[in-house]
């Protein structure tokens, strides 16, 4: 399975946000899965990539680290160095594209406007057809509370058809998210 994971770029954030994203990272690779990533060396994105890279070391990496970066951070230095893969693209709209296209399914870890961005555009494009992808949010500490309160408001106000559960599936624990993973056919 490919799997795209959006996340903060933010160095400053708590200590658990690393911890799960790097627990996810090496049992999505030891496994054979593959990891559609936005490239950035900083944050949980290069928290990912450093545990990736150190398991390859181990010789216990089955799945790919597939980096897709857009043009401005490879510039600025800002990219993982030893993917396994590295598409290069021109900015943020080309990047959502490509890791949608080349994944089966995402996982959003605590992220902020891009990370919000990413998984709209997720949501949005199957709400219309385009895909049947879904997006799973781990829910660190309730990260995600709030923004599945303002599902629920949007809900009830109509402006969302159907229930927002169809593209968006919550997870409170690795354990959870473990277990969503092996029951999706894809």
């Amino acid at each position: 399975m490919k799997v795209a994971i959006f996340c903060s770029a933010n160095n400053n954030l708590p200590d658990k946000y690393f911890r799960c994203a790097e627990e996810l990272a090496a049992w999505l690779v030891t496994n054979g899965d593959d990891i559609v990533f936005g490239g950035t060396q900083a944050g949980l994105m290069g928290c990912i990539a450093d545990k990736v890279k150190a398991l390859r070391k181990q010789e216990a990496v089955a799945g790919r680290l597939i980096g897709v970066v857009p043009r401005i951070v490879e510039e600025g230095g800002r990219s993982v160095s030893d993917m396994d893969v590295e598409i290069p693209c021109e900015n943020l709209s080309d990047r959502k594209d490509i890791m949608i296209n080349h994944s089966d399914i995402s996982i959003a870890l605590p992220g902020g406007i891009g990370t919000l961005d990413e998984i709209f555009t997720v949501a949005s494009a199957a709400s219309i057809g385009y895909h049947r992808k879904q997006v799973i949010m781990y829910n660190i500490d309730g990260f995600w509370n709030s923004f599945t309160a303002m599902l629920d408001d949007l809900s009830l106000k109509g402006v969302i058809r159907g229930p927002w559960q169809r593209h968006f599936i919550v997870c409170d624990t690795f354990e959870e998210i473990q277990n969503t993973l092996k029951q999706i056919n894809i």
